[in-house]
């Protein structure tokens, strides 16, 4: 039987980017924008909070373009300060490559099994999971498996070495796309 596991955002992730005021390496994203225009050309940004001293910094989303060549959804989303368009936008590599930043996703995420995590009394020879990610939140598959069939990471590494773990990802570094494996007990 296929489990169906889902690793989900709980909420934004931390920004993270040197402040100029205080010298603090991270800010959280709100979801609001600042939209500015010049005659027919528009700059947009989304705003973040430095977590220490709560400066703000602009991550540039648009700059310098044709109010015609922007979508009216996206402009009314700007507008309306949707935070879901910022977890859109700061998943966009080209908007993270433009402004300089990383992202960290410690504690923004959660895995979702389906059901009881360890069912009592329930053993399974084999357990075969394929693991969606709602987002690309670089997890450890280590830790995920771990933490969704309740083994201990280091159990989880002497699983992957006896060859009773197998996927045709590598189980080892981060993954933030799709994948399968078997746990063969």
């Amino acid at each position: 039987m296929l489990n169906n596991w889902v690793v989900m955002p709980t909420c934004l992730p931390l920004v993270l980017r040197r402040c100029h005021t205080c010298a603090s390496e991270s800010f959280r994203a709100n979801g609001k924008f600042r939209v500015n225009a010049n005659h027919k050309l528009l700059d947009a940004w989304l705003l973040a909070l430095c977590t220490a001293c709560g400066g703000t910094t602009k991550l540039t989303v648009l700059e310098r373009t044709h109010v015609r060549s922007v979508r009216p959804e996206l402009l009314d989303r700007m507008h309306d300060n949707d935070p879901g368009l910022a977890a859109e936008l700061l998943q966009d590599p080209v908007l993270r490559r433009r402004n300089r930043i990383a992202l960290d996703w410690d504690n923004a995420w959660r895995l979702d099994t389906g059901g009881p995590d360890h069912p009592d009394g329930e053993v399974v020879d084999v357990i075969d999971v394929s693991v969606r990610f709602a987002a690309r939140i670089p997890v450890r598959p280590a830790r995920l498996i771990a933490e969704g069939c309740g083994l201990s990471r280091a159990e989880v590494g002497r699983l992957i070495a006896e060859g009773k773990l197998v996927s045709a990802s590598r189980l080892t570094g981060r993954l933030s796309g799709d994948f399968t494996f078997l746990l063969k007990r």
